[in-house]
């Protein structure tokens, strides 16, 4: 890196000095498969989910690990990405002095996080390509800015950034740069997690909620070094991720085929979803989208949108966003709902 980075150097001072909670299932390492539990004060009478669950989610860490080929101790689990982005906030971010950088249009919680924790959120708009301003965005930096939010691909242009441009922030920012890689398992590009040990600055972001299809289980992945990761499992709530969502995400990971299969079907039908939206006459433009879903320009997204919602289909209106004027996000949905969708644009 051209800056040496220390991660002493941006932890808040509170942080450092606190003695973390210590649960029942801290105090010993164990399957629990021998063991009576006198413990946790739980009721003792069996249903599969009156016990505690494992604070640290230690088998679906190792499943994952072994897929993403990072060590276990570089990953934290999480209630959702949203958890995951506001530990690294009450981590690093000194209420009423620190402040971050977002880049919109983009994902909104980075902002809403931002004034939850009473940090200043300095806001660095896209080029009109939706690329990244790299010396707009150097130029906002100063001593108190801690984070750097970077959604690849991004939602909800859909496009993913230069790997030079991220490199660059990587390499000159003395803070941490933060790659939410939610949609990653519809992109072409290499995730961001092989570069983990070259840049000890770098927190990459994941979720089982968009490719594994667990929106409703609520399960965020943050990788990060392990100093990082430490520090951010100081803080975390002792049984943040509970058990029902364990086991169901266990079961989808273990199930790689079947997620692939489902990719690859994704993948298939935005293609066909961006043919159909070419033909249409109120249709625009259509931006380039490494996720699944497309966004697009029409001649009224307001009107637009109004029309398909009598017609009981749900998209988003995304015209009040920066660079976003008259602009739907469409999610890739099945062929079935694809073909519904097409018939129905094309009688408007």
């Amino acid at each position: 890196m051209t800056k040496t980075f220390n991660i002493n150097n941006i932890v808040r001072e509170s942080v450092k000095a606190l003695k973390p909670y210590s649960s029942a299932r801290d105090e010993y390492v164990s399957d629990g498969s021998t063991m009576i539990f006198l413990d946790a004060n739980e009721n003792p009478f069996e249903n599969g989910v009156n016990r505690y669950p494992d604070p640290y989610q230690r088998s679906l860490k190792a499943l994952l690990a072994k897929q993403k080929d990072v060590s276990e101790e570089n990953m934290l689990l999480g209630n959702g990405s949203d958890e995951v982005l506001d530990l690294i906030y009450r981590a690093f971010c000194e209420p009423n002095q620190d402040n971050v950088i977002t880049l919109p249009p983009t994902y909104g919680m980075y902002k809403v996080l931002a004034g939850i924790n009473a940090v200043e959120n300095r806001e660095v708009l896209l080029t009109i390509d939706f690329e990244a301003d790299v010396p707009a965005i150097l130029d906002k930096v100063d001593k108190q800015t801690k984070l750097i939010f970077i959604c690849s691909p991004n939602n909800p242009t859909g496009n993913s950034f230069k790997r030079e441009s991220v490199e660059k922030l990587l390499e000159s920012f003395h803070g941490l740069v933060v790659i939410d890689e939610a949609y990653i398992d519809f992109s072409e590009q290499e995730s961001w997690l092989k570069d983990l040990k070259k840049y000890p600055n770098l927190i990459v972001t994941q979720t089982l909620s968009k490719a594994y299809g667990l929106a409703g289980i609520r399960l965020g992945i943050c990788y990060a070094s392990e100093e990082i990761i430490a520090i951010l499992n100081k803080i975390k709530p002792p049984y943040n991720v509970n058990q029902l969502t364990q086991q169901k995400a266990l079961q989808r990971v273990l199930n790689e085929d079947a997620v692939q299969q489902e990719v690859v079907q994704i993948l298939e039908e935005r293609s066909n979803l961006e043919q159909a939206l070419q033909n249409l006459d109120f249709v625009e433009k259509i931006y380039p989208s490494d996720a699944n879903f497309i966004l697009a320009k029409v001649d009224n997204a307001d009107k637009r949108y109004q029309q398909l919602l009598e017609k009981q289909v749900v998209v988003r209106n995304r015209s009040t966003q920066p660079l976003c004027e008259n602009t739907l996000r469409f999610t890739v949905g099945t062929p079935t709902e694809n073909k519904a969708l097409i018939a129905i644009l094309k009688q408007l």
